[in-house]
């Protein structure tokens, strides 16, 4: 079995009108403003958010907290979905004092490694937030510590370790031109090539060797090549084909439809926890997502199929990206930018619609949306803004 039917609920039957989904997305952002509070920023939203209640509030990371908000809401603005009523700059300074006076919750040293130089869950993301709403010497020299600190970060993984430190290197590069980003991208770089196994595949640690993308082989190869030619032009060449034979020897494939397991360690065992992940962070939606671009085309379609086969995340899960409907819309949306085959782009904006009805459900429980970045709202609103600008992106990932 691939996949656990019953952990998955139908897609609803409402149709795509773009109307309505540019209507839904401004009120996620009306929401989401009338919830921010100057000092105390945005509340958190549950034991997820705050790593079980041990995380110092408020929050502030990239991944679910201020800085992750302020990058989304700066995104919808810059590309037309909505008009922005509170100050960003001073929200993305704000969040910065709060960490440095107190940051989130305490470095991890043990596996699974979470270090406060990191871009998802350290500093590293909010001085890049910071830096892109309002650029400075400081900021950027601080950001520039933090990505040199990082460059041997155990998890070999985009959320804590160097991968995601080597995509702030690349974006203040783009930015500023500066030769040093070019300098801190390629020390990261060189380490994280050293620690490739010949099978292709890295490890994370307690885990394994992951296939899935918030931990894994494909979204590592897409930090590595969007280095251009800061990548050495051999590696460049070698690296997609050997990261697709690697993603065909591990997929679990029956009757034209493809998962993977959260850890090659595992072989070909799809359950670990009683589930069968299925979903951005882990299993087959992020393997789409992160290696559309060049797995095999008969196995990425196998994947993209599993997902639309399955239906959207159930509501515990919710809309997100990082393991709800959204996520899994994701792996539509990047076979569609793969295939140009129109199925996928109305498939994807079926998730999309289907994410939006979840933001509200949930919010008629709570009676508040939920304010987070990779686990919330506004997540699901970035989902349906690149289903509108057909922009087969995931945010972070592929931009900045």
């Amino acid at each position: 079995m691939l996949y656990l039917p019953a952990a998955f609920e139908p897609l609803t039957d409402e149709p795509w009108d773009e109307e309505r989904v540019r209507e839904r997305i401004r009120m996620i952002v009306v929401d989401t403003e009338a919830a921010y509070e100057p000092v105390q920023l945005w509340p958190a939203s549950d034991e997820w958010d705050t790593s079980g209640g041990r995380a110092t509030l408020p929050l502030t990371r990239l991944y679910a907290g201020a800085a992750g908000v302020v990058w989304s809401l700066d995104v919808l603005r810059r590309r037309g979905h909505a008009e922005i009523q509170i100050d960003l700059a001073a929200a993305a300074a704000r969040a910065l004092e709060k960490w440095r006076a107190d940051p989130d919750r305490p470095e991890r040293r043990d596996p699974p490694m979470s270090t406060n130089a990191s871009l998802y869950f350290g500093e590293s993301g909010l001085l890049l937030v910071g830096y892109k709403l309002a650029p400075s010497t400081e900021l950027a020299d601080a950001l520039h510590s933090l990505v040199r600190q990082n460059w041997d970060c155990e998890t070999n993984e985009l959320m804590s370790g160097s991968p995601g430190t080597m995509l702030a290197a690349k974006a203040m590069l783009d930015w500023t031109g500066d030769e040093r980003w070019a300098d801190a991208w390629q020390e990261s770089a060189e380490e994280l090539w050293r620690r490739r196994y010949l099978d292709g595949f890295w490890t994370y640690p307690p885990y394994g060797k992951a296939p899935g993308a918030a931990h894994g082989i494909g979204t590592n190869t897409n930090v590595l090549l969007q280095g251009g030619d800061l990548l050495p032009a051999d590696r460049r060449d070698r690296l997609p084909t050997e990261t697709a034979e690697a993603l065909a020897r591990v997929a679990v494939v029956e009757d034209g439809l493809a998962n993977w397991p959260m850890s090659t360690d595992d072989c070909r065992e799809l359950e670990w926890q009683d589930e069968i992940r299925l979903q951005w962070c882990h299993g087959g939606a992020g393997v789409v997502a992160s290696a559309a671009c060049y797995l095999e085309e008969e196995l990425l379609l196998a994947g993209a199929e599993l997902v639309w086969k399955a239906g959207a995340q159930p509501m515990e899960k919710g809309p997100s990206i990082c393991h709800g409907t959204a996520g899994n819309g994701y792996a539509l949306l990047r076979t569609f930018g793969r295939t140009a085959d129109e199925r996928w782009l109305e498939r994807a904006r079926r998730f999309a619609v289907h994410a939006l009805d979840q933001v509200e459900r949930w919010r008629e429980l709570r009676g508040r949306g939920r304010y987070s970045l990779w686990t919330g709202d506004i997540g699901a609103a970035l989902f349906a803004a690149d289903c509108l600008d057909v922009n087969a992106r995931v945010p972070v990932v592929d931009y900045l």
